[in-house]
């Protein structure tokens, strides 16, 4: 298909197409050719006011980066009704805002941009960083500051709910009394096991089953690829890197390294002025160094007293020389200084300093059989960057131009290799990969059988594919997956067998009857639980939240029954509810308790506004799951 394009495109018809759309760029524009078609319908109108799909798609971008991970496995259809219902209510507040005459100081928007992160450079507001962040979002700095505005107005409008509340005494101390209550119960746990491993499965059951789920085991549509893989890691190992260009690479660093030595050093600078004699500056430096030799930072000091502000700030640090980059006076100092050591007070055109040596040059290169392998290695990966980005670009074309992969086999001598099959959710290893999945089934590849384009799986690894073979979704064998049956039906006797067994002790227990002979047998005994509350995490959640369900059992006792998730049925006898005070939470825990419910209380207040504008609102969507 590829092929006919670029043959078709070199024709009179083409020429003709290319010809009609050069003059309507001409004429018009290319906005004739991106807008001038009939533009889609709104996603979603609210009181009038549409919301475009632009709106849509980019929220829902929006809200995939804020998510972050791996989304493979949530419907697109939710994440759009989340981002609908987002612009939604986005619309609906700012509506609010408008029709409420509310607004924002300009103050409080130059506040809020001032402090904006992204604004700023080491703390500070910057303003060219903040016009070129709000460019790279498609905004000038009047659209950003309206945009700001809206959401700060919006802002507003939901912390004058979530903000506004209080609690009162008496319901924060039932509240408190609530979240402490403990309880006493016990309960009685019947498991999934071997209960029925005695009895036995017909075959006709197993056949009966099959007949009756035959979609359980329908193996999806599937391809076979062939395919060509280009690997640096191959590349790697065919190449042998020449001694000589080792010796000379060597020869070369040694050389550049010897040239380049340099020193490091940091200073305390005194002022020497009109104000500041020469002998005063020398005396202030004197004293220093007496700190210094005291035990006192260098550093420290520099912050201190230096007048070299900008090199204070880095702990006196001046850079590095070569022998020539200081004054001569400072330079000359260097050369006698050791490691780390503090000169008497240096006069030079600058004023008074004290020198530290802080990193002395080394003129020892290492030998060349201690760099040997680093060079084996970056003269290697050099070469294969280069052998690997030429046969890319082989591979690019020879896929286009080719209807086949042993061209690509003899030219660049990569076998041909088979993948397992492949289904359209995905295969394994390699074929994991979506990008890769989603070629095979392509029309171009699936359909046509051309080669892909070339895939970059990564940095090193770059693939070229082509169906060999499709193969349509079938119902596999019962010889195939009887024993998978067996399974099914042997769990599902198991959930039964636990079911009759829990229902029978609860029923024995409701009749007043005893249960100690059917526990016995069943190998099953209470379990008690005293002063459980409802966070607990020491018996099993499902457990605890069905105990707190339960009413006061008064003198007596309240039994239940569930099932957990893991399909094991329990009985609950629930014997005493044990009161909750706010005199037993800690200052700090009470706090943030009452801080926490306040929050909830806001939340709620805000949701059902939320929803009464909803309702008196007129609002219609084109998407069948918003909400």
């Amino acid at each position: 298909m590829l092929q006919d394009i670029r043959e078709k495109s070199l024709g009179t018809i083409g020429k003709v197409i290319v010809g009609i759309i050069i003059a309507v760029f001409a004429l018009f524009g290319v906005e004739s050719i991106i807008g001038g078609f009939t533009q889609p319908p709104a996603v979603a109108n609210v009181n009038g006011e549409d919301i475009t799909q632009f709106q849509l798609d980019q929220n829902i971008q929006n809200l995939m980066t804020s998510i972050g991970g791996n989304l493979d496995g949530i419907d697109p259809s939710f994440l759009e009704s989340i981002a609908l219902n987002q612009l939604i209510e986005e619309t609906l507040l700012r509506q609010k805002t408008l029709s409420d005459s509310m607004s924002i100081s300009s103050d409080q928007i130059d506040r809020n941009i001032v402090s904006t992160e992204s604004f700023q450079i080491n703390g500070l507001f910057d303003s060219e960083l903040a016009v070129r962040t709000m460019a790279t979002q498609g905004l000038t700095v009047p659209m950003y500051r309206d945009s700001l505005e809206q959401r700060m107005m919006m802002s507003q409008l939901a912390n004058a709910f979530s903000n506004s509340n209080f609690v009162t005494e008496e319901e924060f101390e039932s509240f408190a009394k609530l979240s402490t209550q403990t309880r006493d119960f016990r309960y009685i746990s019947v498991t999934m096991g071997t209960r029925t491993l005695g009895v036995s499965i017909a075959d006709d059951e197993i056949t009966t089953y099959y007949e009756n789920n035959k979609d359980q085991f329908t193996e999806e549509e599937s391809v076979i690829v062939e395919y060509v893989l280009l690997d640096k890691t191959s590349i790697t190992e065919e190449l042998n890197v020449d001694e000589n260009d080792l010796l000379e690479q060597y020869a070369l660093e040694k050389e550049e390294f010897e040239g380049s030595s340099e020193k490091r050093a940091s200073h305390i600078l005194f002022e020497v002025s009109s104000d500041v004699p020469q002998e005063v500056a020398i005396e202030l430096a004197e004293n220093t160094k007496t700190r210094i030799d005291a035990g006192e930072n260098f550093s420290e000091l520099a912050l201190e007293v230096s007048i070299d502000t900008v090199s204070a700030e880095e702990g006196g640090d001046i850079g590095f020389t070569d022998g020539t980059a200081f004054p001569v006076e400072i330079e000359e100092t260097l050369n006698v200084l050791a490691l780390n050591e503090v000169s008497s007070p240096v006069v030079s055109e600058f004023g008074v300093h004290l020198v530290k040596l802080t990193q002395d040059a080394n003129n020892s290169f290492p030998s060349f059989e201690e760099t040997r392998d680093r060079l084996e290695r970056e003269l290697t990966a050099s070469e294969v960057e280069s052998i690997y980005s030429e046969r890319l670009q082989d591979l690019s074309n020879l896929a286009f131009e080719t209807g086949d992969l042993q061209t690509i086999e003899e030219v660049l001598s990569l076998e041909v290799e088979k993948s397992d099959p492949i289904t359209r959710s995905g295969g394994s290893g390699l074929f994991a990969n979506p990008e890769i999945v989603s070629a095979a089934y392509s029309d171009e590849v699936l359909i046509d059988r051309n080669n892909s384009d070339v895939i970059e799986l990564s940095d090193s690894q770059s693939l070229v594919l082509r169906v060999s073979e499709f193969r349509e979704a079938f119902v596999l064998p019962l010889a195939d997956v009887d024993a998978e049956i067996a399974v099914i039906l042997r769990t599902e006797m198991e959930r039964q067998a636990v079911q009759d067994i829990g229902q029978e002790l609860f029923d024995a227990l409701q009749g007043g009857l005893s249960i100690d002979e059917l526990l016995a047998q069943n190998e099953l005994e209470w379990i008690n639980e005293v002063g459980v509350d409802r966070n607990s995490f020491t018996v099993n959640r499902e457990i605890v939240r069905e105990a707190f369900n339960l009413q006061d059992p008064g003198d007596g006792f309240l039994r239940t029954n569930l099932t957990l998730n893991n399909d094991t049925f329990v009985v609950i006898e629930l014997n005493q509810v044990n009161e909750g005070s706010a005199d037993s939470i800690p200052a700090e825990q009470s706090d943030n308790m009452l801080d926490s419910l306040r929050a909830d209380m806001g939340n709620n207040d805000f949701q059902a506004y939320m929803t009464s504008l909803r309702e008196n609102s007129d609002i219609k969507t084109n998407l069948e799951q918003a909400f």
